[in-house]
């Protein structure tokens, strides 16, 4: 909800969880986002209002960093996206696998793979079992591709929530499943993995 600026909060205003925990120690962008709000919005409830800000800025961050891995590995968004999907298939896949996997229509995975093998990353080669099928694979260089540019985001990852603690990581990824398990009931289809 990042709105116009409001006066801040009163000083008469309930505290929440996260303002008095906010104010123990130091303050994000999103402490004042909620104080600005709640004058202008009482009913607010600013533990809610501060996790989703706060989920909304981590998402964008992650975003922002993969972009920039992507740009320093010399790696197109789609070129990316087929080399995370076969190396999720254990670097083996068929174009149809790879469509499903990616949403697409066959013919734009043709011309993914034209580019990925003319540029070393894959290799197209016949089925053993059926020679009407062709196998895709993962190459050395499209490995160490892929990797490189999953490293970088894994490392700001793991920077961010290493602040946390080994439980209270478990903590949060299992109260984050608990929240995505009810969106994904009413989301259904619309909640495919990134």
């Amino acid at each position: 909800m990042d709105e116009p600026e409001s006066a801040p909060a009163p000083e008469s205003a309930p505290e929440s969880g996260a303002v008095r925990a906010a104010a123990a120690g130091p303050r994000d962008w999103t402490d004042d986002h909620v104080a600005r709000w709640l004058p202008v919005l009482p009913a607010l409830d600013p533990d809610i209002e501060g996790a989703v800000t706060r989920m909304k800025k981590l998402s964008v961050h992650f975003r922002r960093v993969r972009e920039k891995s992507l740009a320093d590995f010399d790696l197109e968004r789609h070129e990316f996206d087929t080399l995370h999907k076969l190396a999720g298939r254990g670097g083996t896949a068929t174009p149809s696998d790879l469509a499903a996997d990616l949403d697409l229509a066959p013919a734009s995975v043709t011309g993914r793979l034209g580019a990925l093998e003319r540029r070393g990353f894959i290799r197209r080669t016949p089925s053993t079992t059926d020679r009407r099928r062709v196998v895709v694979e993962l190459t050395p260089e499209g490995k160490a591709t892929w990797l490189g540019a999953m490293d970088v985001l894994g490392h700001e990852e793991e920077r961010l929530l290493g602040v946390l603690g080994k439980d209270e990581r478990a903590l949060l990824n299992d109260m984050l499943r608990r929240i995505m398990v009810v969106a994904e009931e009413r989301g259904g289809a619309a909640w495919d993995a990134p």
